[in-house]
C-alpha cells in the first residue's frame, strides 16, 4: 500500500488557522461596522444640509412676511386711533355747550320789571389722567382712558326796576329754576346764586330808561363733566 505525504499540509494547516484567527475576523467586522457608520452620518450630514437650506428658505420668507404683518399692525393702530378721535369727536359735537340754547332759555324768564344786562359763560378744561385697570379679589376693575374735566360757569348780570328795587331778583332766580333746561342742566344742587347786588340808584338808560332800581349778579356752576 502505497503512502501518501502532503508536504504542503504544515503550510495549508497554518493558513486555515490564519483565516480562522478571531481577531481578524473582529478587525473585518469592525472595519464593516465604521463603513456603514461613516455612509450612515453622511446620510445624516446630506439630510441636515437639506434641512438647513429649508429652515434658511422658510426664515427668510417668516421675515419678509413678519415686516409686512408690522406694516399691518401699524395701519391698524393708526385706524384705531382715528377711530377713537372721530368718536370722541362725535361725542363732543353732540353733548358740547350750545349758547344758542342757553340764551333761548333766559328768553323764557319773563319777570316784571327785571331785565338782563349782561350773560357771561366761562369754560375751563382740565386735562385728567387715565387710571389702569386692576384687580379687587375676583372683581376685575376696568381702567379708564385720561380725558379732560369741562368746568362751565354762567353769569348774569341784570337790573331790577320795580317799586320796590331788590324783590324781584328772588322771583327771577325762581323762574330760572323753573325752565327744564336749566332743572336739567343744573339739577337739584347747582341752582342760581345771588352774587351781588347794589342799592338803589339811577339806572342806566339801557338798563331801566332812567329808573332807579338795582344791579344784580347771579351765577352758577354746571355739574362738571369728564370728556374722553
Amino acid at each position: 500500500m502505497p503512502i501518501r505525504l502532503n508536504l504542503l499540509a504544515e503550510a495549508q494547516a497554518a493558513e486555515d488557522s490564519r483565516r480562522r484567527d478571531p481577531v481578524k475576523r473582529a478587525i473585518f467586522v469592525a472595519a464593516l461596522l465604521v463603513s456603514l457608520m461613516l455612509v450612515w452620518s453622511s446620510s445624516l450630514l446630506f439630510k441636515n444640509m437639506l434641512a438647513s437650506r429649508a429652515v434658511n428658505s422658510v426664515e427668510g420668507q417668516m421675515s419678509k412676511y413678519a415686516k409686512d404683518y408690522k406694516v399691518v399692525l401699524d395701519d391698524q393702530k393708526n385706524l384705531d386711533d382715528l377711530k377713537q378721535k372721530l368718536n370722541a369727536l362725535r361725542q363732543l359735537s353732540e353733548s358740547r355747550f350750545l349758547h344758542a340754547t342757553l340764551l333761548n332759555a333766559f328768553q323764557q324768564a319773563n319777570v316784571d320789571d327785571v331785565q338782563l344786562v349782561h350773560v357771561k359763560t366761562e369754560q375751563t378744561y382740565i386735562p385728567t389722567e387715565g387710571t389702569k385697570g386692576r384687580t379687587n379679589g375676583n372683581t376685575v376693575i376696568p381702567g379708564k382712558p385720561p380725558g379732560v374735566a369741562e368746568k362751565i360757569v354762567i353769569t348774569v348780570e341784570g337790573s331790577d326796576a320795580s317799586p320796590n328795587p331788590g324783590d324781584q331778583v328772588s322771583k327771577f332766580k325762581e323762574q330760572l329754576a323753573s325752565i327744564p333746561y336749566f332743572r336739567e342742566q343744573l339739577g337739584k344742587t347747582n341752582l342760581f346764586i345771588l352774587k351781588a347786588q347794589s342799592t338803589s340808584q339811577p339806572l342806566p338808560a339801557a338798563s331801566g330808561l332812567g329808573k332807579n332800581g338795582v344791579l344784580f349778579t347771579l351765577d352758577c356752576r354746571l355739574p362738571e363733566k369728564i370728556r374722553q
